[in-house]
């Protein structure tokens, strides 16, 4: 028996007041009820005790929130035409591209909780497309994830056939550049309000002891 990564999450965090650098968030203390009602329901939809910072800072203006969190629950932590580790693993490598820490340590964290691995991690926080650790398809891939990212007014029809002789469907070109532009949105939110890095990503290794309880709880 395996335990999700929500559940795994949940036994890393308790819940505690989020400080921003920048621009103060929106602590549940502090919130309105609309907005302590869309908190009470990431609680129930993602098994998580603490709202994530990013969350407390869409939540200055509560429809943004509430759509933020329906793009959580329907595309971005739920296996679409792409599965979650190739979203994990765009944006971990979008949120190290754009210098954001917060973002990029927490979907390193998750990088890893879906199954991958420990060198391929390491090339994707170097922002490394041509390493060897990531397979061909994927290097195609985080290749035209960097364009997008770095130069998007230069992609032309010519890096659509590459993503498709390299094996992806139309469906999941159309979701990487999704995802690829969301994460342009969510690093920049979190980099201006200032929020740190949770260190999610330091908290991966465990006794295996502690793995085997909490699978067995």
């Amino acid at each position: 028996m395996t335990i999700s990564q929500d559940q795994h999450t949940a036994r890393r965090e308790e819940p505690h007041p989020i400080q921003a650098a920048n621009l103060e968030v929106v602590n549940e203390a502090n919130a309105s009820p609309e907005i302590k009602r869309l908190y009470q329901q990431f609680r129930e939809d993602f098994g998580r005790p603490q709202v994530p910072g990013i969350l407390q800072c869409f939540a200055t203006h509560p429809p943004l929130l509430a759509h933020m969190m329906g793009l959580a629950k329907s595309m971005l932590f739920v296996d679409g035409a792409l599965g979650r580790q190739h979203k994990e693993m765009i944006s971990t490598f979008v949120s190290a591209t754009n210098s954001c820490s917060y973002c990029t340590d927490s979907h390193a964290y998750s990088f890893r909780m879906q199954g991958g691995s420990a060198p391929t991690l390491d090339a994707v926080l170097a922002c490394d497309a041509e390493s060897l650790s990531i397979t061909a398809q994927e290097r195609t891939l985080l290749r035209f994830v960097k364009k997008i990212t770095e130069e998007s007014q230069s992609i032309a029809p010519s890096d659509i056939e590459t993503m498709r002789l390299a094996g992806w469907t139309d469906l999941q070109i159309a979701e990487a550049i999704h995802v690829t532009a969301l994460f342009a949105t969510f690093n920049r939110v979190v980099n201006a309000f200032g929020l740190p890095s949770q260190e999610l990503l330091k908290q991966f290794e465990q006794p295996q002891q502690e793995v085997d309880d909490a699978s067995h709880a």
